[in-house]
């Protein structure tokens, strides 16, 4: 782009773009011109109002070009603007969230439901519901406690009883056969170790 032909001035629509649109222009009217042997005019068109109808497309479609170079110049400004003044996406997101957030809590809407909530709260039938459901929460705990305590003076009884007893001296007896007697310091020897185990070792 020849910087004679920018336009210097930052406010300006037309910042950093080339005014020269002649190529443009000869490249829609000849598209027009063939266009005018390919497609046949509409009932009720004449050729007059088809021509000024080409010209009008061809003037819009111009504007649009432009428009979109401008927007895309603009962009190109913002962004630099922004990473100028140390602006990342990441932080505009939290920005724009922040803020939705505090829309919605300003929204008649969310006051509304706020409102309700705060009055269900508030009325009597809520405070029963609360008090039932707590004194069912302590019903429980105790019951639970009941049981536990049940539980555990069944097995002690249970293990105390002539059945348990004898049934833990078999096991006894199983074990001093299948792993001979010894006290409950004793290691356990391998058959095949030949090193004699020490009485008191150093550490």
């Amino acid at each position: 782009m020849d910087p004679a032909s920018q336009d210097i001035n930052l406010n300006s629509p037309n910042k950093g773009l080339n005014r020269d649109h002649s190529d443009n222009l000869s490249d829609v009217q000849e598209e027009g011109a063939m266009g005018n042997s390919a497609h046949p005019l509409p009932p009720g068109l004449t050729e007059e109002e088809a021509e000024e109808l080409r010209i009008e497309l061809t003037k819009v479609e111009e504007e649009i070009n432009t428009l979109r170079q401008v927007l895309s110049a603009k962009e190109r400004h913002s962004s630099e603007l922004k990473r100028k003044l140390g602006l990342n996406p990441l932080n505009e997101l939290k920005q724009n969230i922040t803020k939705s957030w505090q829309d919605v809590q300003t929204s008649q809407a969310y006051l509304s439901a706020s409102a309700t909530l705060d009055d269900i709260a508030h009325s009597e039938a809520y405070k029963k519901t609360q008090e039932t459901l707590s004194e069912a929460g302590h019903k429980t705990t105790a019951a639970l406690s009941t049981l536990g305590t049940a539980i555990s003076r069944r097995l002690g009884d249970m293990r105390n009883s002539p059945t348990f007893k004898s049934f833990e001296d078999k096991v006894g007896n199983l074990k001093n056969k299948v792993v001979g007697p010894r006290g409950n310091g004793d290691a356990v020897s391998s058959p095949t170790d030949t090193t004699p185990t020490q009485e008191n070792p150093p550490f």
